[in-house]
């Protein structure tokens, strides 16, 4: 017998956890599994003002957020907020919330060009993150199979 489709209800409320939404073959998740990226707090400080101007946004997560662009192949910070918003992987890897409002793109562009360009520190994190041995296998043949599944050259 044919039934009438029940109707969505976007307002309906449920306990979930975000945790459990995330496939636990994802990149993401092979990638929080072998780097801690609370380095990069100590490793940016000098380029922030400790005792003046606006609160910071968190240096870990805008190092992931421009980490997501790169292994996802996304070419603008805009496109990158966007998918951010919708995409239930990125936002656990960010530590973020279902509600949690996303960075401007602005404030990523703004970071990224006036804050880290002129340093070394993008090749500070990237030594730091690729240089134990143990790392470089396990991250590459990660970053390369994602890099397939989505159509894209490893």
């Amino acid at each position: 017998m044919l039934k009438k489709p029940t109707p969505a209800t976007p307002e309906k409320i449920e306990q979930i956890s975000l945790d459990a939404l995330v496939p636990q073959n994802h990149l993401v998740r092979k990638i929080a599994k072998v780097i801690d990226f609370e380095f990069i707090r100590e490793a940016v400080a000098p380029l922030y003002c400790p005792n003046n101007g606006r609160p910071a946004e968190n240096p870990v997560r805008l190092f992931k957020i421009m980490l997501l662009g790169y292994l996802f192949g996304i070419p603008t910070e805009h496109r990158l907020v966007q998918e951010i918003q919708v995409n239930l992987a990125y936002r656990w890897f960010l530590g973020m919330g279902l509600t949690e409002k996303v960075i401007d793109a602005s404030t990523l562009s703004q970071n990224r060009r006036r804050r880290f360009n002129n340093s070394e520190i993008y090749q500070q994190i990237f030594d730091n993150i690729v240089e134990p041995s143990q790392y470089i296998d396990a991250l590459n043949q990660a970053i390369n199979a994602e890099r397939e599944l989505n159509g894209k050259k490893p």
